[in-house]
């Protein structure tokens, strides 16, 4: 859906529209952008250096780069992983090679094949190209080591709902004669779940299906987007309570209580919790009483992904029922945090000295029978 662009007669996506063009201008983020904060600091001082920006979809990744570029008034480039081939990475390094430097902004970096990185890696390590990436992806997961240890990796949080209201105000003021209440406001925010993108696209859409009142009110948007607001509330502590409610749920073996929870999440477009929250109920409640289990989360999270929504349900479905109805066990949990107790308590103590790298008195287990010797392996103290 398209509104008029304020630059002139030309239609322009209101997301476009409200493109911020200094850092100050982004919404949320706090952490990263303001007084003090690293990223307007870089700014500020007019010396930025390569980094990655990862997070989930609509909360400011493109924004952040835009308005760093924009502020500086530098020349760059911007290249998407996925649709650029090699030779468009290679003009770029030629225009950066004729210009003395050039910030390169790659979309979707997670995607960038090794040709690429191979082609950016010694312009990055020479400075010549300022790589800044953009991914939904965790880069520690998706990003080559080799990319990852010639940048700085900044993760950015998801929006609150005042955050993507605020923004939503911002927009209301591009569209002409708008009428809309702080509760409609409001209920698209919820309704986005976090991502400011998606909130924007509904408001314009919307706006664009007012009469000549040009009221936007809950009935309006609600024929538009049926889909139910669930996730998050006004104190953000939906979202969480969810994700506590499914892991509480599967802990307790009950097996309509999880797929509930997990249709909620998958309802709300979350895989990214879904998986993080799986991976630790595998080991933290499941444990040594399934050690099969993890290997069967992370295929279920792979098939997921290779199939997307809404068939990932599927898998996920299977996964969380085999989860909830498993035997239970947190022993290793428990004995992990007890040894890392210890060791923020100071009681570490020395290695003994028969399993020092040098020892001469140390007793190979596999020498022995069934392979087992009595030896001490804890410091003494």
């Amino acid at each position: 859906m398209l509104c008029y662009n304020i630059f002139g007669d030309e239609m322009e996506l209101l997301s476009n529209v409200l493109r911020p063009e200094k850092l100050s201008d982004v919404i949320g983020q706090k952490h990263l952008i303001g007084d003090g904060k690293i990223l307007s600091n870089m700014v500020k001082n007019k010396k930025i250096f390569s980094f990655i920006l990862y997070g989930k979809p609509g909360i400011g990744k493109t924004s952040i780069a835009s308005a760093i570029v924009s502020e500086l008034n530098v020349m760059h480039r911007f290249l998407n992983a996925t649709i650029n081939n090699k030779k468009d990475f290679d003009i770029v390094i030629e225009e950066a090679k004729m210009n003395g430097e050039m910030i390169l902004i790659v979309d979707e970096i997670h995607r960038m094949n090794k040709d690429k990185q191979d082609i950016l890696l010694p312009y990055i390590e020479s400075g010549l190209i300022i790589l800044i990436g953009l991914t939904t992806s965790n880069p520690y997961h998706k990003i080559n080591p080799a990319i990852r240890s010639r940048v700085q990796i900044f993760e950015l949080h998801e929006l609150s709902t005042d955050d993507i209201v605020l923004g939503l105000k911002r927009g209301c003021e591009k569209l002409d004669n708008i009428k809309i209440d702080e509760e409609t406001l409001t209920y698209i925010a919820n309704l986005s779940s976090g991502d400011f993108r998606s909130a924007l696209n509904l408001l314009e859409v919307s706006y664009s299906s007012t009469n000549e009142d040009k009221k936007v009110d809950l009935e309006l948007v609600k024929t538009i987007n049926s889909k139910p607001v669930f996730f998050h509330d006004k104190n953000e502590d939906g979202h969480y309570d969810v994700l506590s409610a499914f892991q509480k749920s599967i802990r307790g073996c009950d097996v309509d209580a999880s797929l509930h929870y997990l249709s909620r999440i998958i309802e709300a477009g979350d895989l990214d919790s879904i998986y993080r929250r799986m991976s630790v109920i595998a080991y933290e409640d499941i444990g040594l009483a399934n050690p099969s289990i993890g290997p069967k989360v992370m295929a279920a999270i792979h098939a997921s992904e290779l199939i997307g929504l809404p068939e990932a349900r599927i898998p996920l479905g299977v996964v969380v029922t085999e989860m909830a109805l498993s035997p239970k066990s947190n022993s290793a949990y428990l004995a992990i945090n007890a040894a890392l107790n210890d060791i923020h308590a100071g009681n570490t103590g020395n290695v003994p000295s028969h399993i020092k790298t040098s020892s001469t008195t140390y007793k190979y287990p596999h020498d022995y029978k069934n392979d087992w010797v009595y030896q001490e392996y804890l410091p003494k103290k």
